[in-house]
């Protein structure tokens, strides 16, 4: 990340997912910007630990524990949120059920869609909608989702399937709830290429060598690439964007 601006000064945003990795480095990204950054996220040593990495306590808008993967989790944070944090301006929605790693990686192509469905894709348009509901009625702000790539592309095999269905839901939706919420609330989408996060450190050497491949730039991306890109779309310098999805993939290539 670059050093610390004031580009977000006065502004107060939502992270979701920011226990680890992408969301993770958005809330350090958006704090050092100047925002007050809420964390989001579903335990609180998770939670807890992000917290300890913002630049100061003014930095900590609040926590918020909720499971996106249940049936009211996104409805009970919209509340929550609404209630506690009345001043949010600002949502970045990258919670997203794991589905590569740990026992999950395991599951059938049936389960990893279903908690796909509620997490990346139900979870996200619930918290879209009713907070950026909330910010049109009050003083506007703007909102960015997390898409992929090569969801527009497409990719062989069960995880390309899987993520192409959510992702370019998420990223299809994004361009609806842009046109519903303008022109005080601007919604656009961040779509990462291959990130190095949790799945990327462990894949396999044959992986290694395709995330570099099928970058222009002949690396693989970092959770820091993607939390300058939503920097940058919540910042007034976007102030222009809204609709949009924005490929952060170092210039992807079919290779």
């Amino acid at each position: 990340m670059s050093g610390a601006t004031t580009a977000l000064a006065g502004r107060t945003a939502l992270v979701t997912g920011a226990s680890r990795g992408i969301g993770r480095a958005v809330a350090l990204a958006l704090a050092g910007a100047g925002a007050r950054v809420a964390i989001h996220g579903r335990s609180s040593a998770g939670a807890a630990g992000t917290v300890a990495l913002l630049p100061d306590a003014a930095a900590h808008a609040g926590t918020f524990l909720a499971d996106l993967a249940t049936a009211d989790g996104a409805v009970r944070l919209v509340a929550d949120v609404s209630t506690r944090l009345p001043d949010v301006d600002l949502l970045v929605a990258v919670a997203g059920a794991d589905v590569l790693t740990g026992a999950a990686a395991a599951w059938s192509f049936e389960r990893k869609l279903h908690a796909l469905l509620a997490v990346d894709v139900t979870a996200t348009v619930t918290l879209a909608r009713g907070l950026g509901a909330w910010m049109r009625a009050r003083r506007g702000g703007a909102i960015i989702t997390i898409g992929w790539d090569q969801a527009e592309t497409g990719m062989e095999g069960d995880s390309g399937e899987l993520f192409a269905l959510s992702k370019g839901a998420v990223m299809a939706f994004t361009r609806s709830l842009a046109r519903s919420l303008a022109p005080q609330v601007r919604v656009n989408c961040v779509a990462p290429g291959w990130i190095r996060t949790a799945w990327g450190e462990g894949a396999s050497d044959a992986w290694q060598r395709r995330a570099v491949r099928e970058s222009m730039l002949g690396r693989w991306g970092t959770p820091d690439d993607i939390a300058a890109a939503v920097t940058w779309l919540a910042s007034p310098d976007a102030g222009f964007v809204t609709g949009q999805v924005l490929p952060v993939n170092g210039g992807f290539r079919r290779a």
